[in-house]
């Protein structure tokens, strides 16, 4: 018995399986930093309820992760042992229901905001497919139509797509 379990750890070691890894899940959209610290520059987004592997359990502020081809650092105090839901809720209490083709809010008209240039612009909705002025698709599915890249889609787990 104890030569078998000494052959499966050898073999373990020889193939590169990595029997020391733990599985933790992002509890929010988390950046992935190319340094363990905030300021480092963001090489991309991993989304709430991602399953990430990292090397070890420990009292960390940042640990070493690989996502979608990327290697970087994330911060532990986003991470959690149980797996999270990837579903978003409102944190305006604004209830939002799907109407035909749209999302409307409860008064039942599209709402809109005013950007940083003084424009009227619509705020992301929900559509069947993508309308017509539609800049982004965000993580949540609805569409943006953002006439500026930053904060676009920010309340709606950032961007999936750009047009």
């Amino acid at each position: 018995m104890k030569k078998t379990l000494l052959i499966i750890l050898t073999l373990c070691l020889l193939c590169g399986v990595d029997c020391s890894a733990f599985t933790k899940y992002v509890t929010n959209n988390l950046n992935l930093r190319y340094e363990a610290n905030a300021h480092s520059y963001i090489l991309t987004v991993i989304p709430r309820g991602t399953a990430v592997t990292i090397d070890e359990d420990c009292d960390c502020k940042w640990v070493p992760v690989e996502y979608n081809g990327y290697v970087g650092y994330i911060s532990t105090k986003y991470l959690s042992s149980k797996p999270v839901r990837k579903t978003y809720t409102s944190r305006r209490g604004t209830s939002v229901r799907k109407v035909g083709n749209s999302s409307y809010n409860r008064h039942g008209s599209i709402r809109h905001y005013t950007n940083s240039y003084g424009n009227r612009v619509q705020s992301p909705t929900y559509y069947d497919s993508r309308p017509a002025g539609a800049t982004a698709l965000c993580r949540d599915g609805s569409y943006s139509f953002s006439q500026s890249r930053r904060g676009t889609c920010s309340h709606h787990g950032g961007v999936a797509r750009w047009y």
